[in-house]
């Protein structure tokens, strides 16, 4: 019998059983980037933790339709846009490309479908005109249209708001509408439709109520309903989507066309960086560029983002990409010496595991994944495992358990560094032995000095699993 994940919901507030409402195909919609700059690696847990989900019920042989949208208009995208002189198409086509590029860099799998908040006015235009007549929404004298939330009973279920707390509309209102407060008829109602003002430019759609642009919380709508249908399987997103996007979905939604939208909730807890919230005040705002600059690996920033469980906060440090970098090349050695006694070549790919039923030892990896997605006690198991795999019969099937929870968590190993031919001088020799001797000691900050004095010198470091190359950059 097939292992069946169990997820917490965020609704529900219990873990429940995932199994596709239809019997197939596993539908999910994911909260996708604003494209007006680079994502931070705040966003990326939430990306990659999302991506672990999708790839253990497709290995587990649950077949998934992954919906992602893209934010490419609202006062961010059309503010900066703006602000270097390129049409919004040109500038959030930019920010596209380096979102997909990132995604590629930390191996996650790319959506099946990836709609665009402007490719689908239209769409959206059709859900307020239903709000409008089903008197769930309202047009205003400037040509806004707004949401009645008195108009849905169950407003707030999601976040568990108490009635006297929905006068937190004040802050969604900040966030996407800039309207007097007295076009409302009340201060908690959001709005649907932003009618034009002067600094939108160039960057505004017709409408039955004028010119104008959508309000941000209504593409998600107007694109589950047009990729997923009225009722699906599960939504997903940071925690601080919750309130007010995820409560105003919902009610949009089921307002407009009725079903009961998402039968799951799945939402991921902040990211903290040197135990404080991400700023760039406080210099501890990282994007993957970031830390590629001062000497990370993609593959490290990912196990070292899936290294707590997606319910608890998970504190980032530098030092954890140290760690991720030690724990891959534990990885690398015992997958060659696996490789050697199963007498395997070649990995087998993602296709060729999907459904593997003999995981050998790593199979208590495998149902700790499945336990309410925990990629903590997972990756745990999986080096349990390695520790007893060399002495177990069968190698064969433990290479293949051990390249299966990989492609589960979505790990990549290490590549082999093969030593350079070139030249080096004595002194960089000296500088890169001292590296290595300080990182072997876990001096991670005079590592690192000694890594950008290399750099500075014209000199890049390699670090291989057993030891590490010069390379004249």
């Amino acid at each position: 019998m097939a292992l069946c994940m169990r997820l917490y919901d965020t609704l529900a507030r219990e873990t429940k059983e995932i199994t596709p409402i239809n019997g197939e195909t596993y539908g999910f919609y994911c909260c996708g980037p604003t494209v007006y700059g680079p994502a931070h690696i705040g966003n990326f847990r939430t990306f990659v933790v999302q991506d672990v989900f999708r790839r253990a019920l497709e290995l587990g042989g649950t077949p998934t339709k992954h919906v992602r949208n893209l934010t490419d208009v609202d006062d961010k995208t059309i503010r900066d846009s703006q602000a270097v002189g390129q049409t919004l198409k040109q500038f959030t086509s930019h920010w596209t490309e380096k979102f997909h590029l990132d995604c590629e860099a930390l191996n996650c799998l790319l959506p099946a479908i990836e709609p665009s908040a402007v490719d689908h006015i239209p769409q959206q235009v059709v859900m307020i005109e239903e709000l409008i007549e089903k008197e769930h929404a309202y047009a205003a004298a400037d040509g806004s249209v707004y949401f009645r939330i008195s108009s849905y009973p169950d407003y707030g279920k999601l976040s568990h708001l108490d009635e006297r707390e929905l006068d937190l509309g004040k802050t969604q209102n900040q966030r996407a509408n800039d309207s007097d407060e007295y076009e409302k008829d009340s201060v908690a109602d959001f709005v649907l439709w932003k009618s034009r003002r002067d600094e939108d430019g160039d960057n505004f759609w017709q409408s039955p109520w004028g010119e104008g642009r959508p309000g941000w919380h209504l593409e998600c709508s107007a694109m589950i309903r047009e990729y997923l249908g009225e009722s699906f399987d599960l939504h997903s997103g940071g925690e601080d989507l919750v309130f007010p996007h995820h409560e105003n979905e919902i009610a949009q939604s089921k307002c407009s066309c009725g079903g009961d939208f998402a039968a799951h909730w799945f939402h991921i807890t902040h990211l903290l960086v040197e135990g404080k919230k991400m700023s760039k005040s406080l210099g501890n705002f990282f994007r993957l560029d970031d830390l590629i600059e001062k000497g990370a690996k993609p593959n490290e920033l990912r196990l070292a983002l899936i290294g707590g469980h997606y319910r608890k906060q998970l504190n980032f440090t530098l030092d954890s990409l140290h760690a991720a970098s030690e724990a891959l090349d534990k990885l690398l050695k015992a997958e060659r010496a696996l490789a050697m006694l199963a007498g395997a070549d070649v990995a087998p790919s993602y296709e060729d595991l999907i459904g593997l039923e003999d995981k050998g030892l790593f199979e208590n990896a495998w149902i700790g994944l499945n336990d309410d997605l925990n990629t903590q006690r997972a990756i745990g198991a999986v080096f349990g495992a390695l520790r007893r795999s060399q002495n177990e019969p069968e190698p064969q099937t433990q290479w293949k358990g051990l390249h299966f929870m990989l492609q589960a968590l979505g790990i990549k190993l290490p590549e082999i560094v093969e030593e350079v031919q070139e030249d080096v001088p004595a002194e960089m020799k000296a500088l890169a032995a001292q590296r290595w001797d300080a990182r072997s000691n876990k001096q991670w900050a005079k590592s690192d000095e000694l890594r950008d004095q290399l750099k500075d010198l014209g000199w890049l470091v390699k670090d291989g699993s057993d030891g590490y190359s010069l390379e004249k950059i």
